[in-house]
C-alpha cells in the first residue's frame, strides 16, 4: 500500500513504517542465527568458524550493493514526495539499469578473485576449503539479492514497508528449511547452507517481481519512459556512489577486524561470529528506526517540509535512546545463553574446540558492546536522515572515521591485549562516528533553516 509520509503525525508514521522493517529484519536475523545453529550442531565448530571467517568478504560486496541501491531509491522517494510521478518512473528505469550493471560486475569479481581474497584475510588452513566452498556458492546469489533489495527499496520509497516484510519472512522461512534439508539429509556441509540461501533468494526475488508488477501500477514502465538520460543518471549516482563507498568502508572495517580475529584460530573466530549474530539480532530495532527515517526524510525533503524532518528526528532520537537501554539490559541477561545455542555443548564431534572458552569470549564481547548501543543508535538515525536529505558526503566521512578507528583497535590493541583488543573495535568506532553524524546533522539543519528564512 502506497503511503504519503508528508502528512500525519511524524511519530505515528515513523513507528508504523519502522515496525514492518523491524519484523522483516528480525526474520532475516532469525534465518542467519538458525543457519549458524544448524551448522554448529549438524556439522562442527570448524564449519561454523569457516562461515564466520569468510562472511565479511561477502559482506564487503553486499554492503556496496545495499548502499548503492539504497542511494538510488532516495531519488525515487524524493520524486514521490514531490508528487512527480513521471519522475518516479524515470528514477525506477535508471535504478534498474545501474543496479543490473553493478550486479554482473560484482558476481564476476567475487567468483574470479575469491581465493586471493580469502588468503588476504588470514583464513586458517584447517577451514580454508570449507570457507571457499561456502563463499563461491554465496557469490552466485549476488544478483538476486541486489535486485530484491532494489525492488524492496522501490516499494519503501512509496511509503510501503509492509510488502517487503512479507517477502523477507517468506524468504527466511524457505532459507531455514532448505539449509536444514541440504545439511541434514543431503550431507552437503557448508555448501548446503549457501545453496539454501541461493535457492531462497531466487524464489523470493521472482515472487517480489511478479507481485510488484501487479500491485504497484506506478512502478510499471512504459516505452516512452525507458530512455537513458545522462543527467538523471548523474543525479542518482551522486547519492548512490558515496553511499556505496560508505557501506563498503563499514564492511571493510569489519573485514579487517575479522582478518585479525582469524589469526587467533577457529575458537575465537566461532566466538566472535556467534556474538555478532546475537548483537545483530539485538540492534535490529535501532536499524529499523534508522531505515524508517531515510524514507521519511527523503519524502519530506522532496516536499520541502524541513520542520517535519526536525520533528521526526526528535522522536527518532528518543525512541533510539530507549531501545538502546532496553538492548543493553536484555543482552546482559541472556547473551551467554544465546551464544551457547550456536555450539553443540554435549557433542564430541567438535574435537579440540574449547566450548566454554568460545562462550566466554563471546560473552565478553557483548558485555563491552552493549555499553555503546546508544552511539550505534545515533549512527543509524542521523546517518539515514542525512542520506534522506541527499547529503551523502558527511555519512561517507563518518564511515571512513569509523574504519580508521575500528582498524586501529583491531590491529594495535590486539597486539597489546591479544584477542581482547578486538572486542573493543566496534565500541570505539561507534562512539567516534556517532558524534560526527550528529554534528553534521546539526550543521545542515541550521544551514537550511537560515536559507528558508531569507
Amino acid at each position: 500500500m502506497i503511503n504519503d509520509l508528508t502528512r500525519g503525525h511524524p511519530l505515528k508514521l515513523i513507528i508504523q513504517f519502522a515496525l514492518p522493517l523491524l519484523i522483516g529484519n528480525l526474520f532475516m536475523q532469525l534465518y542467519q542465527i538458525s543457519d549458524m545453529i544448524i551448522v554448529g550442531h549438524l556439522i562442527d565448530v570448524k564449519a561454523l568458524a569457516s562461515i564466520g571467517a569468510s562472511t565479511p568478504i561477502y559482506m564487503v560486496f553486499l554492503m556496496i550493493a545495499f548502499g548503492f541501491t539504497g542511494g538510488l531509491t532516495v531519488i525515487t522517494a524524493q520524486r514521490f514526495g514531490a508528487h512527480d510521478y513521471e519522475g518516479v518512473q524515470k528514477s525506477v528505469f535508471h535504478c534498474l539499469l545501474a543496479s543490473g550493471i553493478l550486479s554482473v560486475v560484482m558476481t564476476l569479481g567475487l567468483t574470479l578473485f575469491l581465493k586471493p581474497l580469502l588468503h588476504i584475510t588470514n583464513i586458517p588452513p584447517e577451514i580454508f576449503d570449507q570457507a571457499y566452498d561456502f563463499m563461491f556458492v554465496m557469490s552466485l546469489s549476488s544478483v538476486m539479492i541486489i535486485m530484491f533489495n532494489l525492488f524492496s527499496g522501490f516499494i519503501r520509497a512509496l511509503g510501503d514497508s509492509k510488502t517487503p516484510l512479507y517477502f523477507l519472512i517468506f524468504s527466511s522461512l524457505i532459507n531455514i528449511a532448505l539449509n536444514f534439508v541440504f545439511i541434514k539429509y543431503f550431507y552437503l556441509g557448508v555448501i548446503g547452507s549457501a545453496l539454501g540461501t541461493l535457492c531462497a533468494n531466487t524464489v523470493s526475488f521472482a515472487a517480489c517481481f511478479v507481485y510488484m508488477r501487479h500491485k504497484f501500477p506506478l512502478l510499471r514502465l512504459s516505452k516512452n519512459i525507458m530512455h537513458y538520460n545522462a543527467q538523471i543518471m548523474k543525479e542518482h549516482l551522486r547519492i548512490a556512489v558515496p553511499m556505496a563507498l560508505q557501506f563498503s568502508i563499514l564492511s571493510i572495517g569489519i573485514a579487517i577486524v575479522q582478518s585479525v580475529c582469524n589469526s587467533f584460530g577457529p575458537d575465537v573466530i566461532a566466538a566472535l561470529a556467534s556474538a555478532l549474530r546475537v548483537e545483530q539480532f539485538a540492534t535490529q530495532p535501532l536499524l529499523a528506526i534508522g531505515l524508517a527515517m531515510a524514507t521519511y526524510t527523503a519524502q519530506n525533503w522532496g516536499a520541502n517540509l524541513l520542520s517535519r524532518i526536525r520533528r521526526g528526528v526528535k522522536y527518532a532520537f528518543i525512541m533510539s535512546t530507549v531501545l538502546s537501554v532496553a538492548g543493553f539490559i536484555l543482552i546482559r541477561h541472556i547473551g551467554s545463553d544465546m551464544i551457547a545455542m550456536f555450539v553443540d555443548t554435549g557433542s564430541e564431534g567438535n574435537g579440540d574446540s574449547n566450548i566454554p572458552f568460545i562462550i566466554e569470549v563471546g560473552r565478553k564481547y557483548l558485555v563491552i558492546s552493549t555499553m555503546f548501543y546508544f552511539f550505534l543508535g545515533l549512527i543509524f538515525v542521523f546517518r539515514n536522515v542525512l542520506q534522506g536529505m541527499g547529503k551523502p558526503i558527511l555519512p561517507l566521512l563518518s564511515s571512513f572515521t569509523e574504519l580508521v578507528t575500528r582498524s586501529f583497535a583491531a590491529i594495535y590493541l590486539a597486539k597489546v591485549m591479544g584477542y581482547m583488543g578486538i572486542l573493543y573495535a566496534s565500541a570505539l568506532s561507534w562512539t567516534v562516528a556517532g558524534i560526527l553524524v550528529v554534528c553534521g546533522y546539526v550543521y545542515y539543519i541550521r544551514k537550511f533553516s537560515k536559507n528558508l528564512l531569507q
